[in-house]
């Protein structure tokens, strides 16, 4: 049967809100106190037969527990114990929102529900979407004062983007990402316990510690199989999700910008917006589940997701600071050699800068390091057929820049406390307007300078001390620097159509829908091992496709933990991504060289699978992992299998290939042998991986019947 299409619909006679997609339905019943209260979220089920579900009641009800059915957006009134995802003050000092539902709006699979204060003069609209083809929901928030110039301001304690309800289940588990700088989208899975549960970040980047989506089941469902509901919140910035398991075993969770302890405040007439808030219901599994995130983030958020990402060398584990005219060329040169398609120039090349204590926000050529200024640098790289990229950090300043000297009052500070460094640097403000127009213009100036193709966008502190002295409503700072740098990269690209930009903070401390809907990917981590970067990859995968993940191959020993692997490993773990190279070419042998070229050839053949296919997460016994791609028609198919550490006597088994036909044969491109699509999705494939630790291969498939 063909997939059932995506749709928006609204009863008035009945209140009833039904969104449908391909594979799954939600439901919204606008209660009697006029408040939208969630109503189903999962199989398909018609309209009678929502019609017919009855409105949710707790078994404990009593003068202690009201529970009535759930809010899609929880205020703060009534018999609402739970997380409250609006928390609002008036001028007079009550708290909360009563809502009366005063009409709706219905527009190309978008549906707004407009509600009203019974009392005072505020509104909001409650935003939801779908696309055509794609399983995930949109939701996001509008709030308005709408009262005359006299009528005070009222103040936000919180706004979130949406609330979320399950269905009642026997028990319920959690899955998210966990990690920090260097070990970043750890995979955790825990049973969900009955509390409030809170991920967060504080630190007005997404941040490397924990990232705004997760996953929740009931805590059966493995790779293939079982229900999973998942969200993901589309902001770069401080962001909170609760998620809450009542006594009486209902479980919801609330999310989006901003954490605990800010405050907005919106006068007459002004509106505060939320950031998209994405949920996804399937039957089949976290790995279903990627693969819908992976088809919507590639269809509706990623820009340019037809383009394949290029092979990337980048020039700073084999200079750092030490940067020159004549060794760049020289890097650009072996680069080339190697098949690299795009050339970045990484820190180093800018002001006074010959270490992290200096230059930050002086973004011109360093006359010492390039005394004719960067043209010369990027006429040869564009000569050797490669792009040329620069590695830049605006939103950063060092005291010891004339950034600095010439605007000390730019940077985020609050005068009467001292302010803290990280890596020797401060954060600027693109708050203010003449900041953000600083920034976009000296930007826009590289560009058109020296014709570069590609931004390495920086952010190697977080938020501390926020203040912006003056301001009516400083806790804006937190909401309106985030969106300065939406609105800087958005110029760029409109204004330069073949520009493209990789988001990075210190490696993945800014990866999230929000930053991917202005960037072409994303650097996974400054960890470059590839036995860490398999967690660390598998993490990241959960949400993101392999197309946004940026994925180097570097020096032996690693920089980071001094681990010598086969370079042949190396980049058979990176081939999972967007192909980079980062190590010191000029120390390569001869023969590494070789097999480097070699290696890069071989991701160029199997790119459009890693980068535009389904992907399929494996796991064998005695420590195999591996990642299938997919052609979306079934034809091709390529798998990277790895291998960090072997026991004596214990050879791997075969390797199953789930996503493979039973009744198909399947030809291996390299080795000539044809197998039974039955024995490889049962019996699984003999992965012949070398003997000795850090093994890997890559297998190439064809359909032949």
């Amino acid at each position: 049967m063909p997939p059932t299409p995506s749709s928006v619909s609204f009863d008035p006679t009945r209140g009833l809100v039904v969104l449908r997609t391909p594979n799954s339905v939600y439901a919204v019943r606008i209660g009697a106190d006029g408040s939208p209260r969630h109503l189903h979220w999962g199989e398909m089920l018609d309209t009678d037969a929502l019609c017919a579900l009855p409105a949710a009641t707790s078994p404990a009800a009593s003068s202690f527990e009201s529970d009535p059915a759930p809010d899609e957006l929880a205020p703060q009134t009534g018999a609402r114990f739970g997380p409250a995802g609006l928390q609002v003050r008036f001028a007079d000092g009550t708290r909360g929102a009563q809502w009366s539902f005063t009409g709706h709006t219905v527009r190309d699979g978008e549906l707004r529900l407009q509600l009203a204060d019974l009392h005072y003069p505020l509104a909001a609209e409650l935003g939801y979407r779908v696309r055509p083809g794609s399983d995930v929901i949109e939701r996001w928030v509008e709030l308005s004062h709408t009262g005359a110039d006299d009528s005070g301001p009222i103040t936000v304690d919180r706004l979130d983007s949406a609330s979320w309800t399950l269905p009642t289940l026997p028990d319920y588990r959690l899955s998210h990402l966990v990690g920090g700088w260097n070990s970043e989208f750890q995979l955790q899975r825990d049973r969900l316990p009955v509390a409030e549960t809170v991920l967060t970040s504080r630190r007005g980047l997404t941040s490397h510690h924990a990232s705004p989506w997760l996953a929740l089941d009931d805590g059966t469902a493995d790779e293939e199989h079982g229900e999973v509901w998942s969200t993901a919140l589309a902001w770069s910035g401080s962001w909170r999700i609760t998620v809450h398991r009542a006594p009486v075993g209902r479980a919801t969770w609330t999310g989006g910008f901003g954490h605990e302890g800010l405050s907005w405040t919106i006068q007459p007439g002004q509106s505060l917006h939320t950031p998209v808030f994405a949920g996804l219901y399937t039957r089949g599994g976290f790995g279903a589940a990627s693969r819908a995130w992976h088809t919507h983030i590639r269809t509706s958020v990623l820009p340019g997701p037809d383009q394949d990402r290029p092979v990337v060398y980048n020039s700073w584990e084999a200079t750092g600071f030490d940067v020159g005219q004549p060794g760049q060329l020289h890097l650009a040169q072996l680069a080339a050699r190697l098949g690299a398609e795009l050339f970045v120039l990484d820190d180093g090349w800018f002001g006074g800068r010959t270490s992290d204590r200096a230059g930050l926000g002086d973004w011109t050529p360093r006359p010492e390091a390039f005394p004719d200024g960067l043209r010369p640098l990027a006429d040869e790289v564009h000569r050797l057929g490669m792009a040329f990229g620069l590695w830049v950090e605006p939103e950063m300043v060092n005291r010891d820049s004339d950034l600095y000297r010439a605007h000390p009052d730019w940077v985020v500070h609050a005068a009467t406390r001292d302010a803290t460094e990280l890596r020797n640097q401060l954060m600027l403000n693109f708050a203010r307007p003449e900041v953000e127009a600083w920034a976009h213009r000296t930007l826009d100036q590289l560009v058109r300078d020296h014709d570069v193709d590609w931004f390495k966008w920086d952010a190697n502190r977080v938020v501390t001390e926020a203040g912006w002295a003056g301001h009516p409503d400083p806790d804006r700072l937190w909401i309106d620097h985030t969106r300065a740098v939406y609105r800087i990269m958005d110029r760029l690209r409109a204004d330069h159509p073949g520009l493209r930009i990789e988001a990075c903070a210190g490696g993945g401390g800014r990866a999230d829908l929000g930053i991917l809907a202005r960037t072409d990917q994303a650097w996974t981590s400054d960890n470059t091992d590839p036995v860490d970067r398999i967690s660390i990859q598998h993490g990241f995968s959960q949400l993101f496709p392999a197309q946004a993940m940026a994925a180097w191959v570097t020096d032996n020993p690693n920089v980071t933990t001094g681990r010598t692997t086969p370079l042949r490993f190396r980049f058979h773990v990176a081939m999972a991504g967007a192909l980079g190279l980062g190590g010191d070419l000029t120390a390569w042998s001869e023969e590494e060289l070789d097999e480097a070229t070699a290696l890069v050839i071989r991701y160029k053949q199997i790119r459009p699978l890693v980068q535009h296919g389904r992907q399929y997460r494996l796991h064998g016994p005695d420590g195999v992992t591996a990642v299938h791609y997919a052609s979306q028609d079934d034809t091709e198919h390529a798998v990277l299998a790895w291998r960090p550490a072997t026991r004596f006597g214990h050879p791997a088994p075969g390797l199953a290939l789930p996503a493979l036909d039973p009744a198909a044969r399947y030809l291996d491109i390299d080795e000539g042998i044809t197998h039974s699509g039955a024995v490889l999705t049962r019996r699984g494939i003999d992965l012949r991986l070398p003997a000795g630790d850090y093994a890997s291969r890559l297998i190439r498939l064809r359909r032949t019947v």
